[in-house]
């Protein structure tokens, strides 16, 4: 029998998760289908268990309803929990939906997977302290970077984050300002400039040598942030499609017990950063 899986969002349209999911499904010859649902946005909850309750088995989550996803869930993962947020539920019996946050795993095997870019031992900077930093952090830390520092526009959201975080991880958060002559070895832009292409107001010197400037928003080519970065001498810099590519085979392998090859899905999907 043919298993259903969805991705959820508002809007929906531009979503590459079908697509990812199909060429994970052929490269590891499962019975799936997986479509793209657009729920209103006061709809999330109902088109979840409408959609679980017709046989679906799981599904994607994406913007706006990542929150609701996480409030929705019967058993959340600690990573979604500290995250306050799910980008992946599952259905099981007795109407459970567990639930799972993706993104940071994502990031991190992007980061060191396909772009050789170890966290151990290195001075990694997160701009932004929403809900894309908050997946990020438990997954990094994991890594044992040297320091891993949160700067955002409103320092007092960074320090809130240092202190939900304090038993897992040891945060240096500040404004943007503070970050006056620190430098760092990775810098991610889990803001929401990529988006409307707001230019961050970042310190000179931010950047060390040899260092990687990664935005998480992806399609978009160079963002003002990677602009930023390379009229700061930055070399290598690169967009989220890793991480949307590899927390969608997090997901597929929690699903269906593999983990697909993400190569073919990069080569897809992968646009020049012009």
């Amino acid at each position: 029998m043919t298993d259903r899986y969805a991705v959820l969002g508002h809007p929906i349209g531009h979503s590459k998760s079908p697509l990812i999911h199909s060429l994970f499904a052929q490269a590891t010859a499962q019975d799936i289908v997986y479509t793209a649902i657009e729920p209103a946005l006061d709809g999330f909850a109902d088109a979840v268990r409408a959609f679980r309750d017709s046989g679906g088995r799981g599904i994607n989550v994406t913007l706006p309803f990542k929150l609701q996803a996480f409030e929705i869930a019967s058993a959340p993962s600690e990573r979604a929990r500290l995250a306050g947020a799910a980008n992946c539920l599952r259905f099981g019996d007795g109407g459970l939906i567990e639930a799972d946050n993706f993104d940071g795993v994502g990031l991190v095997r992007d980061l060191q997977h396909n772009l050789a870019a170890p966290l151990a031992g290195k001075r990694v900077l997160l701009l932004g302290a929403g809900g894309a930093t908050r997946g990020a952090l438990l997954p990094i830390t994991a890594e044992q970077p040297q320091l891993l520092a949160v700067a955002n526009r409103t320092a007092d959201k960074a320090h809130a984050l240092r202190r939900d975080f304090a038993a897992h991880a040891a945060l240096q958060t500040s404004g943007y300002a503070e970050l006056a002559g620190q430098s760092f070895d990775v810098v991610i832009n889990a803001t929401s400039s990529g988006l409307s292409q707001d230019t961050l107001p970042l310190p000179d010197g931010l950047f060390a040598p040899g260092a990687l400037a990664y935005e998480m928003v992806y399609g978009k080519g160079l963002t003002p942030f990677l602009r930023q970065a390379q009229a700061a001498g930055v070399q290598r810099v690169a967009d989220g499609v890793g991480m949307l590519v590899e927390q969608a085979a997090e997901a597929f392998q929690w699903w269906r017990g593999m983990r697909p090859d993400t190569a073919a899905a990069l080569q897809r999907l992968t646009v020049p950063l012009v």
